[in-house]
């Protein structure tokens, strides 16, 4: 009977007179008998003896590292001020429990465990956030932190990879292959190594991940599971395309391995690619999209996380390959289609930036005006699709940038004639010297104002080309620049409202109708910027961070530049006191007709302020003769020269444009079997690929049947697609299933 009403007295309804505080709707402070207890939910977590500095201390510590109470609740319960409690706890994360007493009650000597220690300790030896909060009695909440302070980030010394299979021997490749048709999709279709899984079951893959985190796993091996209607599970028709693109064989010849983990590199590029092709325009934009959904399309239980993937992105930035990245996979597609590097189109895409630090500028055309943004040079072939890109350092001109273009493609297509096009931004005759002797060929607008050709020199042109039906009304002549150093040829088109376009060549060889047409074909290349910046965001910023720009390059002088402003309202001020002295002196010659004695004395305050603006005039110009005109850009931007970190950009710039080749891909495998491909062909892709499909997985095959399109005449086509892409005996990245495609059956 003791027991229970000692029982009834610890349980008991808290009242100030026994001695009982509460401290939350779950956590109870009692004094009695000399002694304290914290209670929390009926359960005693620390007692100690009332005078007992220290253990009063820690069991504050306690409650608030354990999560059981916060900072504000412990102060008022134990008539502290929050500080003190803050200030406990740095102290006990610093010295333990001995700190929370005198300096001079601990040993000297022995070195004292921190719990920032422990958890740094415990981290670095792989341990998750969820068992090091367990192993040490705090919350994840609590250790996250910690490691945050630290700024602690994931390095892996070395890496330990699960014993493989060896691959079985390839077969022999049958005579009677079947035919192909469009883009060869089949020349990147097996995998040399193919990871293995201790996971049997595709929505629970906790082996592999824990494999990973022992540093066993570099990357997870896709697992299927068949499944009705999978969201999105069209995207899989684009596989053989971003194979035949070499982006996965590129990628581990350049960056190798990310280091143990489950999301490896062959995960991470498959996932950004096929988000590219989804739409999923930027990381963020995954907190919209189921992780199980996507992650069936993978293979994986679940697809990485907006966190997961950018540090991924991270860790690929920090290698600094993102420039040798591109040109292996330039030297891919160089290698598969040389025939459509005949002709080069080059053009400067300006990406704006609205941040807080100091940039470059550049000229943007839809607005007329200089704003802080970076440039890209696209370099593409002869159907409009990327080639690679190369960021400009400061936003240098076309005219700066087209040799160190032109160098590149060099390197990469090799000794080769090439004909680069361009618009009016890369004239300049002088350069077109420097071109031609590089054994270039130049297509390009004539600038500047130019004698009008004669209506009667026109004729009409008209052909077929690129199977397409053409017309245009042409004048052809020579003509020659730098007072006769440089002949080109020129083809000028007349338009139905009397308007002529000059298109300047080197080319002699080509008919008039084919150089017309070259030039005018520019046009893709701003119609793949649009489709890239609406399809894309290819004007997306992916991240704020800046890099140390270089202090010594040369920036126009910002103090000639005020002085030329100057300059010009002094001239115009000139110029209209000229126009009133001739206005007043035409009006007395015509009526009175006085003697110019007679008309200066009239117009003597007139001939004051002339004479004073022509002083101010000619001052101004003195004092901008004596400025450079080009300075160090640390003399004219006050505070740190920095500009944004281009790699993690470079990167993504190189991911979609892989994307967009696969897209392009598709698209000329359509064109035989849609008629209005030209048109809808990329909307009839987009929506391929969109489209949810039922997934059947087999011991060889991962069978993936598409749901119908919303017309049956679609649906046709995207079936024509499926089997040319079945031809090409597709292997999934990272298994051995072959990818079978088909389109269901649309029901009456």
């Amino acid at each position: 009977m003791s027991d229970l009403q000692e029982q009834d007295e610890l349980f008991s309804i808290p009242d100030a007179q026994d001695g009982s505080r509460v401290i939350n709707d779950r956590c109870l402070l009692r004094t009695k008998s000399g002694r304290c207890m914290v209670i929390v939910s009926g359960i005693v977590l620390v007692q100690y003896a009332c005078g007992d500095r220290i253990a009063e201390a820690h069991a504050r510590v306690a409650l608030v590292e354990q999560g059981w109470a916060d900072q504000n609740d412990v102060a008022r319960a134990f008539a502290c001020s929050t500080r003190t409690v803050r200030r406990e706890q740095k102290r006990f994360e610093d010295g333990g429990l001995a700190a929370l007493g005198q300096a001079r009650g601990y040993p000297k000597g022995v070195p004292r465990v921190t719990l920032t220690r422990s958890v740094e300790q415990m981290k670095g030896e792989g341990y998750s956030n969820r068992e090091i909060a367990r192993q040490l009695g705090l919350s994840e909440t609590a250790v996250r932190k910690r490691l945050r302070r630290i700024e602690w980030k994931d390095t892996y010394a070395g890496q330990k990879t699960l014993p493989l299979e060896e691959p079985a021997e390839p077969a022999a490749a049958s005579p009677a292959s079947p035919p192909q048709c469009g883009p060869n999709l089949s020349a990147f279709c097996a995998e040399d190594d193919v990871p293995l899984s201790i996971d049997s079951d595709p929505s629970d893959r906790r082996m592999d991940r824990l494999m990973a985190c022992l540093g066993l796993l570099e990357d997870a091996a896709p697992l299927f599971r068949s499944a009705a209607a999978v969201p999105r599970a069209g995207v899989l028709l684009a596989v053989a395309a971003l194979l035949q693109s070499g982006v996965l064989e590129c990628a581990r010849d350049i960056y190798g391995t990310l280091g143990p983990a489950f999301y490896g590199l062959r995960t991470s590029l498959v996932t950004m690619l096929l988000m590219a092709l989804l739409r999923i325009k930027r990381p963020e934009a995954l907190k919209e999209h189921s992780p199980a959904a996507l992650g069936q399309v993978l293979g994986l239980d679940r697809a990485p996380e907006v966190k997961t993937l950018r540090r991924k992105l991270e860790q690929l930035a920090a290698m600094g390959r993102a420039v040798d990245f591109g040109k292996a996979l330039a030297k891919r597609r160089i290698a598969q289609r040389g025939e459509a590097m005949g002709f080069l189109y080059v053009d400067g895409h300006v990406r704006v930036y609205h941040g807080k630090h100091t940039i470059p500028k550049a000229h943007v055309a839809q607005r007329r005006l200089a704003v802080p943004a970076t440039t890209d040079y696209w370099v593409n072939d002869q159907h409009g699709d990327p080639l690679f890109v190369v960021t400009a350092e400061a936003n240098a001109g076309m005219v700066k940038m087209l040799p160190i273009l032109l160098e590149q493609a060099r390197a990469l297509i090799g000794k080769r004639r090439l004909t680069v096009v361009f618009d009016r931004g890369g004239y300049s005759p002088k350069l077109f010297l420097r071109l031609i002797d590089a054994e270039f060929d130049i297509l390009t607008y004539r600038k500047g104002r130019c004698r009008p050709v004669p209506r009667k020199r026109f004729q009409k042109h008209e052909g077929r080309l690129d199977g397409r039906r053409i017309a245009y009304v042409l004048a052809d002549q020579e003509v020659r620049l730098l007072r006769g150093k440089l002949r080109l040829r020129q083809v000028t088109r007349l338009t139905d409202s009397g308007h002529q376009t000059a298109i300047l060549t080197s080319r002699r060889d080509l008919q008039a109708l084919e150089v017309a047409y070259r030039m005018f074909e520019r046009w893709r290349q701003e119609n793949f910027f649009k489709y890239l910046s609406d399809e894309y965001a290819l004007d997306a910023l992916v991240e704020h961070a800046v890099v140390p720009d270089d202090p010594t390059r040369e920036v126009p002088n910002p103090a000639r530049k005020a002085l030329d402003d100057a300059l010009r309202d002094a001239r115009a001020e000139l110029t209209r006191l000229q126009a009133d002295y001739g206005r007043e002196a035409f009006a007395k010659l015509e009526g009175a007709r006085p003697t110019m004695r007679a008309l200066q004395r009239a117009q003597a305050a007139l001939a004051r302020g002339i004479r004073a603006a022509l002083k101010c005039v000619t001052t101004l110009e003195a004092r901008r003769a004596r400025l450079p005109a080009r300075v160090p850009v640390q003399q004219a931007v006050a505070g740190e020269i920095v500009r944004l970190a281009p790699e993690r950009q470079h990167l993504i710039n190189v991911l979609k444009m892989v994307a967009y080749q696969a897209e392009s891909d598709l698209v000329s495998l359509i064109e035989p079997h849609y008629r209005r491909a030209h048109q809808e062909g990329r909307t009839l892709i987009q929506s391929a690929l969109a489209s949810a499909a039922d997934l059947e997985v087999t011991d060889q095959e991962l069978r993936v049947r598409l749901l119908p399109l919303s017309s049956p005449h679609r649906s046709r086509a995207v079936a024509a697609l499926c089997e040319e892409l079945n031809h090409s005996a597709v292997l999934f990245p990272g298994s051995r299933l072959r990818l079978h495609f088909s389109v269901s059956i649309q029901s009456k």
